[in-house]
């Protein structure tokens, strides 16, 4: 600022004001303040002058890098959080760098509330940084913990899910678990409920897996396996979500298994990759953009308003049937 001040030949305060936008300037001075900004490459330092006043006005964004679905909320939001005056600054968790230390990193740059995206933490760490700061968890509930959640029905989501497949004839159903993800025991529950449900509890199997690739890949290798031993193959798989499914996909293809003739899979999220595929998934659709303005609407209704009480929302899943189901094969 003080450049420009010396090129243009004013005082360091009238350009302030001028940057401002506020009275004190004549026409003629201000064009030749800005000119002479253009020109040096000047730009205000809008970050700054908010942490003189106090505030950032910046929400950090933890997410995984690998997870599909969270670069779909993370494209939802970008517009609220501008709609609302805020900025965004991302945070990454990968193998190599934890929760923590992400979460951490958005702290240390001023972030005045964080959104977590599918956190995996300890229950007692997320209680711990909502006392803290601001923190909303995206698609992971803990109770007692002093954050807001946003997440979807999971059990709604599965039943669906359960009688679009037993309504195609479907008996032999297994569930792909997803671990310690986000979502991964509310699905696991439902599931079995629905096989309670539909009078198909024998038949009911859960494999342990995770929401990535390469657990849809060593499933799809061990239900082969299983095959060339004598065990019947399910007619229909449920994933613990898209990418889990993905990797199925790619493991029963390569095998020559055709999918939905031979056996259906089901996702779950519908995220962005889902349509990107030559024959698309049936999957249960997540509303990315919704939970995205829910998460940041209560960051900042929470900055604004302390005293709020820890408040929850549950938005309806959908299933998305595409062309990896179909009817069971005649035994």
């Amino acid at each position: 600022m003080a450049d420009v001040a010396e090129k243009a030949g004013v005082s360091r305060a009238l350009v302030s004001i001028i940057f401002r936008n506020q009275a004190g300037a004549g026409r003629e001075t201000r064009e030749r303040v800005l000119r002479v900004a253009d020109e040096i490459g000047y730009r205000p330092d809008s970050a700054a002058r908010l942490l003189a006043r106090g505030r950032s006005r910046t929400l950090g964004v933890m997410f995984a890098v690998h997870q599909t679905f969270h670069t779909d909320l993370i494209t939802g939001i970008y517009p609220e959080a501008e709609r609302l005056g805020y900025d965004v600054l991302l945070s990454g968790s990968t193998q190599g760098r934890s929760e923590a230390k992400a979460v951490e990193a958005l702290l240390s740059h001023r972030c005045e509330a964080v959104i977590l995206l599918g956190p995996d933490a300890q229950p007692g760490y997320l209680g711990e940084l909502g006392q803290r700061t601001v923190t909303v968890s995206v698609s992971r509930r803990v109770p007692q913990a002093h954050v807001d959640f946003v997440h979807s029905a999971e059990g709604k989501g599965v039943r669906q899910a359960m009688d679009h497949l037993v309504e195609l004839g479907h008996r032999r159903i297994v569930h792909i678990d997803g671990g310690r993800g986000p979502g991964s025991a509310e699905r696991r529950r439902a599931y079995r409920a629905a096989m309670r449900r539909h009078g198909l509890e024998a038949e009911a199997r859960v494999i342990p897996g995770r929401h990535t690739e390469e657990s849809g890949v060593e499933t799809g290798r061990l239900l082969l396996a299983e095959r060339d031993g004598g065990r019947p193959l399910p007619t229909a798989v449920l994933a613990g979500n898209d990418r889990c499914a993905m990797g199925l996909l790619m493991s029963l293809t390569r095998a020559g298994i055709e999918v939905p003739r031979d056996l259906s899979v089901v996702g779950y999220d519908d995220s962005h990759l889902s349509h990107l595929m030559p024959i698309g998934l049936t999957t249960v659709r997540q509303d990315a953009a919704l939970m995205a303005e829910h998460a940041v609407r209560f960051a900042v209704e929470r900055l604004e308003n302390g005293e709020l009480p820890p408040r929850e929302a549950v938005l309806d899943p959908k299933l998305v049937v595409r062309g990896t189901s179909g009817p069971a094969p005649a035994e």
